[in-house]
């Protein structure tokens, strides 16, 4: 009797479902990372690349990272317009495997500031140095509806490779789009920014322009083009006259980056520095939110030093 027993509940057992497995995802970015992780909820954590107190600019790829890179079912990056270092990789890996959210469609793109022709930002090079990739601004992640719209890409990328978990990532991306709803239109951040709506200030390096097209503030100068190099002498002198003359209100330095450049550039304008801005994300505390306090501390940091 005890072996008929032990026999149907291993029978019972076999015939129960394999829980699903999700995918092994490897990101770029925090900000990339914060999307996938909210999306993935239980069922799985991403990896990131870049983690906390790296350098974007100067970043080079592992070769632990390229291993992990050759065994992820899904690399979810911004794309080579962001991450050059990655592009390689990213060829070589399966079809499907990999997928750069600027190439999402409906995706918000603006092309780079006029005379910006580096390509490639935050970004570092490979061995070979930055290449041109295109002609796109790559810090699209800072325009909130491009949140939206990858969060949704991704929940769809997920639910298709793993289609057992595909309730609970649809269930996951409608409160990512809550949340990320939620955090632009914060009360305290929309309060603060709209009286300093017209002020003029400058940034390290051209990457937020996304991120003041989206909340209508500036104008805006920037120090350095896209790829974070630093200004001819020519460039920094031309600079000084222009900041002097838009009567800038504040200089934002920029995490991971000397502010002795940006110093220089206001110095004897009139500007006040303000706190350090992490376009990337590097330096806050790692979690699944990062991407909604990515977009608060910015607002909040602008409008704290533009309130003056």
């Amino acid at each position: 009797m005890l072996r008929r027993l032990a026999l149907l509940l291993f029978v019972q057992l076999c015939a129960l479902p394999a829980l699903a497995e999700a995918p092994k995802v490897v990101t770029d970015i925090p900000a990339t990372e914060s999307l996938v992780a909210q999306i993935m909820g239980e069922t799985g954590s991403p990896s990131v690349l870049m983690g906390a107190g790296t350098d974007p600019h100067h970043y080079q790829l592992k070769p632990s990272q390229a291993r992990a890179l050759q065994d992820a079912d899904l690399l979810i990056w911004i794309g080579p317009e962001m991450s050059p270092w990655l592009q390689r990789v990213a060829a070589r890996m399966p079809k499907g495997h990999s997928m750069p959210l600027l190439a999402v469609q409906d995706t918000r793109r603006l092309p780079l500031a006029a005379g910006d022709d580096h390509g490639g930002d935050d970004h570092g090079g490979d061995s070979d140095g930055h290449e041109h990739v295109s002609d796109i601004d790559p810090h699209a992640w800072l325009d909130p509806e491009n949140g939206k719209i990858w969060a949704r890409a991704i929940a769809d990328a997920l639910a298709a490779r793993d289609p057992g978990n595909a309730a609970t990532y649809r269930a996951n991306l409608d409160k990512v789009i809550a949340s990320i709803a939620q955090a632009e239109a914060e009360a305290e951040v929309v309060q603060l920014l709209a009286p300093e709506r017209n002020k003029n200030f400058i940034v390290f390096h051209d990457a937020y322009r996304y991120f003041i097209t989206y909340f209508n503030i500036g104008p805006v100068e920037a120090l350095t083009l896209s790829d974070g190099s630093p200004p001819s002498a020519a460039r920094l002198s031309q600079l000084k006259t222009r900041i002097a003359r838009a009567g800038a209100v504040c200089a934002f330095p920029e995490a991971q980056h000397d502010t002795r450049l940006l110093q220089a550039a206001i110095e004897g304008t009139g500007a006040r520095l303000g706190e350090p801005l992490d376009p990337s994300g590097t330096t806050l505390k790692a979690g699944p939110d990062l991407y909604q306090r990515l977009i608060l501390a910015l607002a909040q940091s602008i409008a704290n030093c533009l309130a003056g």
